[in-house]
């Protein structure tokens, strides 16, 4: 399987329904207070560069990565369409984050998750690439339904 990841633009909409499911999937698992995926209107904006993976054309994930600040990145709406679970497209988004995050300088990337046993597989990911649970960071609150993470990055590795 050939993964193929792009810099999105959101143009044609296909990452735009993938994160409209992934919401919908949160409020299984959180109350809407305690989601912290980007809405529509945040989508947009500067701070946040989008990729898209892709299978023969069909979108098969997606991630973003939130400029904080010069030294810091965060890892947003990361999601793995159900047709494409456990096929390596997750590690490949993460991967290529990681690197662009290396190439912004910043030394520091962290993320929130949720807390609930159906983000599992996900936390075993981010702990494979070394993140490290932390506190909240940033606007982020401490809550029962969230999980912090964050990794330094040392630029020559």
């Amino acid at each position: 399987m050939k993964i193929e990841i792009i810099q999105d633009d959101l143009e044609d909409g296909a990452v735009l329904v993938l994160l409209n499911e992934h919401l919908k999937e949160m409020l299984k698992y959180s109350p809407s207070e305690s989601i912290h995926a980007l809405d529509p209107e945040t989508l947009n904006d500067r701070s946040i560069t989008f990729w898209s993976a892709r299978v023969n054309g069909e979108i098969a994930g997606c991630i973003a990565l939130k400029e904080i600040d010069d030294n810091f990145g965060e890892i947003k709406s990361m999601k793995t369409s159900r047709l494409f679970l456990r096929k390596g497209v997750a590690e490949s988004l993460l991967q290529l984050v990681l690197k662009e995050a290396k190439m912004r300088a910043y030394s520091t990337i962290g993320l929130e998750t949720g807390s609930n046993e159906a983000f599992a597989p996900a936390v075993a990911l981010y702990k494979k690439h070394g993140f490290e649970e932390c506190g909240p960071f940033g606007n982020y609150e401490l809550d029962v339904f969230s999980k912090f993470f964050r990794k330094g990055l040392q630029l020559n590795t």
